[in-house]
């Protein structure tokens, strides 16, 4: 059950007296008190955001702004109804689970959570990197300055590791750590947040507006067809061709979408935030405060970044091909474009898969082989045959990262201030997903190990994410052999998670007279049903895509281990009444 302190009464005590003074003094007590809802920010606004805000930005324009609202929104709708429970019972959910749901789930969903921490910090130590050496000291620590690369690179994580320790174990204690922590936090979204609308300012002359705002209404038929601006090069391609790129376009605008849908609030983010509140201490009488505290702490910080890279992204690169891959392209100052190693593995990738069209059998094979060997020059070869329309689009449809995002508004602001805008906020991004994904693994081991997530427990036990300082040194070997079997177990725990807390918000030995009644009832679970099924279904599809059969031979085995320890629990009563 929750501790109660005095610093915790004083918090409930100007929650009712506010409540007493009406609407606005709630609101300010709300806008005081709220906390968990950022901590959630800082997770959500990483690497992965940026990536995927980017990539909508270049595959449908403004068209796909709506996208990780509306599935922030279904996220938000589920992290509710947990914060409700938790809130409602005083209990610890791990503990809750496994005495009133299946151990089987309370124990898959803290180890998906955990294995996901340390996963996805190797990226984060790796993104600060770059972006100190490229953007914000590049005279210090950039490659031309770099005297041994391996030792920069160590001094550099070192000290991001430190830092983030620091932060992370001012957390470990309670009252005055808990509210510096998250005081902290905030600082560094509100940094992330404001980096990015300095970027959107900086492009605000090249802006429709008009185009913005249509964006944000949601149109779920790009499932199904190309963003717009796509058709009149799409109609310059050969009948014959024509539909290739179609359904190539519309396979990954349907793949962001399924994405967004399943990843927007992520299996470590469900564990956190019960566990946030109960740090902080609140209980019943704090339930109002959840929905607001989410709303204003992670909604709108995570609405303002997103959309402002989505939206730079659209302006600059939307039906836009890279410069230099099919045609020669020079700077303002007149040296020749050369597209980065990452741009051309793009590009080769979404015209290999046409390429198999024009050859036989064979010659793709050895194709395939050639790029596995790096020897490009009889993959260019093969490329350069294509119609001078398809390889546009090919090199329309590469992904982009905050550097060319970065290089694209350097004549506007002067290439300095573009770097620092997207240094600092890149950065910030970086450093508050470590400390959070540090944070998270002290809740999930101290929960399994059974202690109280403070003092040296807790440190220790968050020191399991400082495994991600390896990240700028096997980050890029390792990607694909651990970002890929850890996204599927998350993907295939997160609807479990969410399924379990909906039979919690169900349960009345769990709820007691706090369970929802009447209308109240029909429409939290009229809600909670819509997050849960859409999420469901997203993450089977990115399975299926992840993993294929054998992603879903791990469904069913885990859920078919739930069952049976469940039938097992229902069993065990009964045996032991015979007993007796």
């Amino acid at each position: 059950m929750v501790e109660r302190s005095s610093g915790v009464e004083a918090d409930r005590q100007l929650l009712m007296d506010a409540q007493a003074r009406g609407p606005l003094a709630t609101t300010m007590a709300y806008a005081k008190l709220s906390g968990p809802g950022w901590l959630q920010s800082a997770v959500t606004l990483g690497g992965g955001s940026l990536a995927s805000s980017l990539y909508l930005g270049v595959l449908g324009g403004m068209s796909l702004l709506w996208v990780q609202p509306v599935a922030m929104v279904l996220g938000i709708i589920m992290l509710s109804s947990i914060g409700y429970v938790t809130l409602s019972t005083g209990k610890r959910p791990f503990q809750a689970i496994n005495e009133h749901v299946n151990p089987v789930l309370g124990w898959g969903w803290a180890l998906a959570t955990l294995v996901a921490n340390i996963v996805w910090c190797l990226p984060q130590f790796s993104l600060a990197n770059v972006v100190l050496q490229q953007n914000l000291l590049p005279e210090l620590l950039g490659r031309e300055a770099l005297i041994d690369p391996t030792s920069d690179k160590i001094a550099i994580t070192a000290i991001i590791l430190v830092v983030t320790i620091l932060v992370t174990w001012s957390y470990s204690s309670r009252g005055l750590g808990v509210k510096l922590y998250e005081a902290l936090l905030k600082l560094l979204v509100a940094m992330v947040v404001l980096c990015f609308v300095g970027v959107l300012f900086a492009l605000r002359n090249s802006l429709e507006w008009g185009e913005i705002f249509a964006g944000f209404i949601p149109n779920p038929g790009q499932i199904f067809e190309p963003a717009s601006a796509f058709i009149p090069y799409l109609d310059a391609i050969s009948e014959e061709h024509r539909a290739f790129w179609t359904n190539k376009i519309v396979s990954n605008q349907r793949d962001v979408l399924i994405s967004a849908a399943a990843t927007a609030v992520g299996i470590n983010m469900t564990f956190l935030f019960p566990y946030s509140l109960l740090k902080r201490g609140w209980t019943k009488e704090f339930r109002g405060l959840v929905a607001f505290d989410l709303a204003t702490g992670m909604l709108i910080p995570f609405l303002l970044a997103t959309s402002c890279v989505v939206i730079a992204s659209a302006s600059q690169f939307h039906t836009t091909p890279v410069p230099g891959l099919v045609e020669a392209a020079e700077t303002e100052s007149g040296e020749p474009v050369v597209p980065t190693d990452k741009e051309r593995a793009g590009f080769r990738a979404n015209l290999l898969s046409r390429v198999k069209q024009e050859v036989s059998e064979e010659q793709y094979k050895s194709l395939v082989a050639a790029m596995k060997e790096k020897n490009y020059d009889l993959v260019d070869s093969q490329i350069e045959k294509l119609p001078k329309e398809e390889r546009l689009v090919g090199a329309m449809l590469v992904k982009r990262d905050a550097g060319a995002l970065a290089s694209t508004i350097a004549p506007l602001v002067g290439k300095r201030v573009a770097n620092l805008l997207f240094g600092v906020g890149v950065l910030g991004m970086a450093l508050s997903t470590i400390t959070m994904l540090m944070t998270i693994s002290g809740f999930v081991i101290c929960e399994m190990i059974g202690c109280k997530p403070e003092g040296w427990a807790f440190r220790l036990s968050s020191l399991a994410g400082a495994a991600g300082a390896l990240g700028p040194f096997v980050w890029s070997k390792a990607a694909f052999a651990l970002a890929v079997p850890t996204s599927v177990f998350g993907l295939i725990l997160l609807p479990v998670a969410y399924l379990t807390f909906f039979l919690l918000m169900n349960q009345k030995k769990v709820l007691g007279d706090q369970l929802p009644r009447g209308g109240k009832r029909v429409v939290w679970n009229l809600l909670m049903a819509l997050s849960a099924g859409i999420a469901s279904t997203a993450s089977i599809w990115m399975v299926w895509l992840k993993a294929g059969v054998w992603g879903m031979l791990a469904i069913g085995l885990f859920l078919g281990l739930a069952l049976v320890v469940q039938f097992r629990r229902r069993e065990t009563p009964s045996v032991v009444a015979e007993e007796g």
